[in-house]
């Protein structure tokens, strides 16, 4: 199978997982936990599968945040609540965002169509080196279809991610870096990711040293020919790693999963609730 079509599966389970950091629910439900302010609320409903992990490891999972503003959340949010609640929670929440997005029941048809062949490529998949993978499939299957449906879209995207950071520190690239080599990419304002990723001025200015210095940036801050290459390379690499667990569902499967995820999808980005540029480099699923 062409290692393509991960990325093609991954554009459309993102919008389905995004929904637990952009919409009303999902945020209100971190709120109703007690966490203080956005960022608490992310970290903690992210990395709750993983249990009441310190900031560390939390750090070097979420590898592309500046460690002080994991640090301003973790571990002071595992005294607020119990991750094994946030787990529950987030799914729930999660699911209620998704039938508002998705409603007259088409939520919980996309969940019959396509969760079955999740399960497959998750039960398949080496966890190996894939920690938030590996917590994430370790959660409880919820019995609501359409919580079973996000918690599945959200292991398979941590599957991916935790290929991409190994893929990225494999290259010698720290998190800020990462993103300026992604910005300089896609021609998206630094800012973006500054302000959402917690880099001050003076940390993209170092990372954009260090990358000049390798030859992968030029002076304007766009990509030279070997940081495209490298980019490239990269992201390849990163398709051929996630295309494991869907080799197992194999190809009529995958496009019959494909062909129920792309309206859904297209029809959460078209709902206003998801940002496009985001921090999460997800793609409008309406141009993949």
């Amino acid at each position: 199978m062409d290692p393509r079509i991960a990325r093609s599966v991954w554009h459309q389970l993102e919008a389905i997982n995004a929904v637990a950091y952009f919409t009303d629910e999902c945020r209100d439900a971190a709120s109703d936990l007690g966490f203080k302010g956005f960022w608490m609320g992310y970290f903690a409903c992210r990395a709750s599968p993983m249990g009441a992990v310190p900031a560390g490891v939390v750090e070097a999972t979420f590898f592309n945040f500046h460690p002080s503003r994991v640090r301003r959340a973790i571990p002071d949010a595992w005294a607020i609540a119990d991750p094994a609640e946030v787990v529950i929670a987030r799914s729930s929440e999660a699911a209620a965002a998704l039938r508002r997005l998705l409603p007259s029941g088409d939520a919980e048809r996309l969940a019959g169509t396509v969760t079955p062949a999740l399960r497959v490529a998750i039960d398949t998949a080496d966890s190996a080196g894939r920690p938030l993978f590996a917590a994430n499939r370790d959660v409880s299957v919820p019995d609501d279809p359409v919580a079973a449906l996000w918690q599945a879209a959200t292991t398979l995207r941590e599957h991916r991610g935790d290929g991409h950071v190994a893929l990225l520190t494999s290259v010698g690239l720290d998190g800020c870096e990462a993103h300026v080599l992604f910005a300089a990419g896609e021609g998206i304002d630094p800012e973006l990711f500054q302000q959402s990723r917690g880099w001050s001025g003076d940390d993209w200015a170092a990372a954009c040293e260090k990358l000049s210095a390798r030859g992968l940036i030029a002076s304007d801050e766009s990509l030279t020919a070997s940081g495209r290459q490298l980019r490239a390379q990269i992201e390849n690499d990163t398709d051929t790693l996630a295309m494991a667990p869907y080799s197992a569902v194999g190809e009529p499967a995958i496009d019959r999963l494909l062909d129920a995820l792309s309206p859904a999808a297209s029809q959460v980005a078209a709902s206003g609730d998801l940002i496009f540029p985001n921090p999460m480099g997800l793609p409008d699923p309406r141009n993949a």
